[in-house]
């Protein structure tokens, strides 16, 4: 499925002025081949974000295969591509294949398994052997905290912590988000992902507390567009499109 409904192949004059407003970087997550490349090829994300859940969603059931399509057309932005595996062994040796792929790939670990095992000696190892990472699934920050004492200062990585499903539980992820910026401050090579966004504040939100990234997805992105628009202008376009719906429908009282 092409993805003309969605992200436009070239990015629209407005979507790419927001785009330059922000410093933070903008990765894209999906993993829907005809979208990513669309979006690559617009100019208004920085990188990419896959994950198992994501990958069976868009229908994905030869994993190496997919990545390496993927990996074929975008080669010099970064693109996160996760292990699978709960048991160490397995996931040390998936996440050296993953990582043979291509240069512009971090190999997502998750924080823990699905034991509740923190994953940190693995994450050492692999960082002192300078594979650059993502470390995804992080909630807490205490994590945040046990994640930079494992990573390599010197080797890139990405500290994924889910702000959104934070937010979900009702906990604001602003001042976690704000303190996980200071302590990966000790890592010059490491990024602070929002991930999880749910709206476009988000992506302000973020920028403000001092992440690097947020993954966002596609209608985000179109709201680029929006930035620093005229509220009444938002409010007349509201009432015209509430307007023009009830004139469709015919209503009548």
């Amino acid at each position: 499925m092409t993805t003309s409904s969605t992200i436009e192949s070239k990015g629209s004059t407005t979507q790419m002025q927001g785009k330059k407003s922000l410093k933070i970087k903008i990765y894209a997550d999906g993993a829907n081949l005809d979208e990513m490349v669309a979006a690559y090829k617009n100019g208004l994300v920085d990188g990419f974000t896959t994950n198992p859940t994501l990958m069976r969603k868009a229908g994905v059931t030869e994993y190496e295969k997919f990545a390496k399509e993927v990996l074929s057309q975008i080669k010099d932005v970064s693109i996160s591509f996760e292990v699978f595996s709960d048991e160490f062994p397995e996931m040390e040796r998936q996440a050296r294949k993953i990582h043979s792929w291509a240069k512009n790939v971090h190999v997502k670990i998750p924080v823990i398994n699905t034991q509740g095992t923190f994953t940190g000696p693995l994450i050492q190892k692999l960082a002192k052997e300078g594979i650059p990472m993502n470390i995804t699934a992080i909630l807490t920050l205490e994590q945040v905290k046990k994640v930079s004492q494992v990573l390599e200062p010197n080797v890139s990585s990405i500290v994924s912590v889910f702000a959104g499903r934070i937010a979900d539980t009702g906990v604001d992820p602003v001042p976690m988000m704000k303190e996980s910026a200071q302590i990966l401050k000790a890592l010059p090579k490491s990024e602070l992902l929002w991930a999880s966004s749910r709206e476009f504040i988000n992506v302000i939100q973020a920028q403000e507390c001092g992440c690097h990234i947020i993954t966002v997805t596609p209608d985000i992105i179109k709201k680029l567009g929006n930035m620093g628009k005229d509220l009444y202008d938002v409010s007349l376009e509201t009432v015209k499109i509430f307007y023009d719906d009830g004139q469709k429908a015919g209503f009548k009282l």
